[in-house]
Order: structure tokens, then sequence, then C-alpha cells
């Protein structure tokens, strides 16, 4: 099939990439030159394994083209993806201004018979206002379809090729068949492709990140509870995750969510419920509960040099992105609390594998940044550990020691046993644990 895709960020690419990979000539279209100049010249503006080879290979072979017209773009094309941004607006509403801009120009582009599909995430009515304003701009007959996206950073490639299921919105029979084949090479292996209305598969979407995100706060709430009562998360973890009712993914407790999509989600739920007039407490808690879990290792590090005590103390940092296998700063625990931290006093001293660049934004000169994890230590009072990469998880503990002033750890991510710690000569502090 012919397939455009609008938007060249994260999801645009990978979709664009993986169709172009099973034979569709794919053509991805940006407004910033500058990245479709770079794309063109095999230069991927994202980090995420094994993109960068599926975007070279392609184009190569001439399967994938780059440009700056959605025109071009739409008049080829038989399936046009919408796959822009929408940020959180300042009242936590979805920013919905690009992928009604590009809706405009692709009624003033379309010459025939097109499938419009929104791949952005978009809360619920946008397919109706898609639809609406691309009618404003032509004559043509089209079809709006809502075609949500479920890439995790940092393995986006194979959810995109192995999806555990595909979600079709759509209201016509014949725009559902033509987006349903062009997936069906992705579902050989039986899994779903399930067809439902556009507002059914919009809120779906929102559905399944608000109640991932719901895990996670759960999780964590239950991790602070433990270490109050002096109980162990991770005995109580294996406890809840071994019931199939419950399932073991998503109860890790840690510093709290980030990335691109459970904090925006959340928070455009919410402004969805509101308005509609329907409340949901539960999400309106998960998102309190993470944004106060966030800060919750300034808390423990505050207790332990004492109130005011933080200022001329060196902090190593391992890890800054949201999740490990990915660069993305969005909504990153890592930001709130080196900020707090900047602003009691605190040299930092941070290190990521992959994701300098993308923090500079965030922490501009606040934050030193080490040319490896080692290098981070030297002279250290202690080790925020607040990304779980895997060069993190079997570090050499003696040479660790050797390069600390202070002796001690604050693992946001759970990484190490206590036992070991103590036995290494660390104090050890963790979440849902008793501190050694």
């Amino acid at each position: 099939m012919k397939v455009c895709v609008i938007g060249s960020g994260y999801v645009g690419l990978v979709a664009g990439a993986c169709f172009a990979e099973y034979g569709n000539h794919v053509i991805c279209v940006d407004k910033d030159s500058k990245k479709i100049e770079d794309l063109k010249k095999g230069i991927i503006p994202i980090y995420e394994p094994g993109l960068s080879e599926l975007v070279l290979s392609n184009h190569k072979e001439n399967r994938l083209g780059f440009s700056t017209s959605i025109q071009e773009g739409v008049e080829g094309s038989e399936i046009i993806f919408i796959a822009v941004g929408t940020p959180t607006s300042e009242d936590g509403s979805a920013d919905l201004s690009a992928v009604f801009a590009v809706a405009e120009q692709i009624g003033k582009s379309i010459n025939g018979y097109k499938v419009i599909v929104d791949k952005s995430t978009v809360p619920v009515g946008t397919a109706a206002k898609v639809k609406e304003i691309v009618s404003k701009n032509t004559k043509h007959e089209f079809d709006v379809v809502s075609n949500p996206e479920f890439l995790k950073e940092g393995a986006a490639i194979d959810d995109f090729m192995k999806p555990e299921r595909v979600v079709i919105g759509a209201d016509s029979e014949r725009a559902g068949e033509l987006v349903a084949q062009l997936y069906a090479p992705f579902v050989l292996n039986g899994n779903p492709i399930i067809r439902m209305g556009t507002v059914s598969a919009e809120l779906t979407k929102y559905a399944c990140n608000a109640f991932l995100a719901t895990k996670i706060s759960f999780a964590n709430e239950i991790a602070n509870l433990c270490e109050t009562v002096g109980a162990d998360y991770e005995d109580v973890r294996k406890g809840m995750g071994t019931d199939s009712r419950i399932g073991r993914q998503f109860l890790y407790a840690g510093i709290g969510y980030g990335g691109s999509c459970f904090p925006k989600d959340v928070r455009a739920l919410i402004r969805t419920s509101e308005k509609f007039s329907s409340s949901l407490r539960i999400i309106r808690e998960v998102e309190r509960v993470n944004e106060d879990q966030k800060v919750r290792l300034f808390t423990k590090i505050e207790n332990f040099f004492g109130k005011g005590q933080i200022k001329g103390k060196t902090f190593a940092v391992w890890g800054l992105s949201f999740k490990p296998g990915t660069d993305d700063m969005r909504e990153a625990p890592s930001i709130p609390l080196l900020l707090k931290l900047h602003e009691e006093g605190a040299k930092i001293k941070a290190f990521d594998p992959v994701a300098k660049e993308t923090s500079e934004y965030y922490f501009k000169d606040k934050i030193e940044y080490a040319k490896d994890a080692y290098d981070a230590l030297e002279g250290a009072d202690a080790l925020l550990l607040l990304t779980e990469w895997r060069e993190f998880r079997e570090p050499d503990f003696s040479r660790i020691k050797k390069l600390m002033k202070g002796h001690v750890i604050f693992d946001g991510r759970n990484q190490y046993r206590p036992d070991h710690m103590k036995k290494e000569g660390f104090q050890y502090f963790s979440i849902g644990k008793q501190a050694v």
C-alpha cells in the first residue's frame, strides 16, 4: 500500500519504518526541514534500539521517503496517518492544535478517496472534529479512523512488529477494512485486530495508560506503607504478582512514572471527565501520588544528612531518562528531584548512557555531566540511582567505595539487595524496604 505518515517524531518514524519494512511505500512528512534533511542523510533524531537500521535499510530500498510537503504525501497515498504531538496544555488537556492544522492541510490536498488515521493519542471526539475540518476543505470522499499506538519506548520496534493487539476505530466498514489489511502482516501469529467505533478507540488508549499508571501508583503507595510497618515490598510484590487476576507487570516500586504517555494521558483523561461531568476520583489520586513519589528520595536524603545540611554536598547520579532504553526526559522523576537538590545548594554530577543531550534542556548548567558511571562517583557524598540501566545492575562496589567520599546509596529503582549493600559497607536506602 501507499502510506503517508505526517509527523516524524517517535510514533510517526517508528510506524513509517515498520510499515516500509513490510513492503509498503511510505512517505514520512514533517514541517521541520532540518529533521527531514537529516533523515535523508541517515541521521535519526531520536534514540530507539533498532530504529536507525530499519530507517536506513528501507530508505536505501526506496520504500521509505521523507518530505516537508503534506500535499506530496497526501496526493501519493491511500492511507494518511496523523502522528503529530499532542502535548499537555496549561489546563492539563491535550493540545490538539497541531492535529487540527494538519487536518486542514490534508483537506486542501486530497485528490481522491483517502483514509485519514489518527495515530496521535487524542481525546474523545477528535475523529469527529478532524472529519469536520477536512470536510470544510474538500469535496472528495474520505473517512477518519482512530488507531491508537501502544508502543513502549525502548521496545517500540518489537511492539509495532509483533503487537499484542491492533485497535481500529472506524465508523466506516470500507475504511476499517483498508486499515485492517495494512496491519494484517503484523498479526500472522493470531493476535487480534479489534474493531470498534472511533470514540471507543479514542477512549481505549487513555483507559489503558491510566490503568497502568494506577498500578504503578498503587505499588508505590503499598511500598511506602511497607517502610512504615516494617514489611519488605519485594515480598509483598511477589505475593501480589503471582495472583493471575493481578499479574506481575507494573508492580515495581520506585520514584514514580514519567515519559511522554502516562503523565500526559492521565491528565487528559481527567480533563475529559470534567468536560463530560463524569468524575474520575481514582485517576485524580493516581496523579497526586505520582507527583509526591517523584521527590520521595529527597525526603530520605534530607532525613539522612539533616534539614539544611544538603548545601555543599556532592551527589553522584546514575540515570536521568524516565526509563532505561530511551533518551526521553519528558516528565522524568530525575527532574524535580535534582532541581530540588540544586535549590538546596547541592553539587550534582550525573551520568546517563544516552540522555545527556536531551537532559540539558531541563538542567542547563545546574548539573555537571560525567564521562562515565565511575567518573560521576569521584568525591561524592552519596550515589543516587534514578534510572535502572542494565550497566548499573552489577557494578564494582569496591571501586565505588574507593571513589566516593561518603558511603551511602539512595536507590530509587530497587536494583540492589540491602543485605549485599550492608556487607559491602554501604548505608542503603531504597523504596519499600527498611534502610540498612
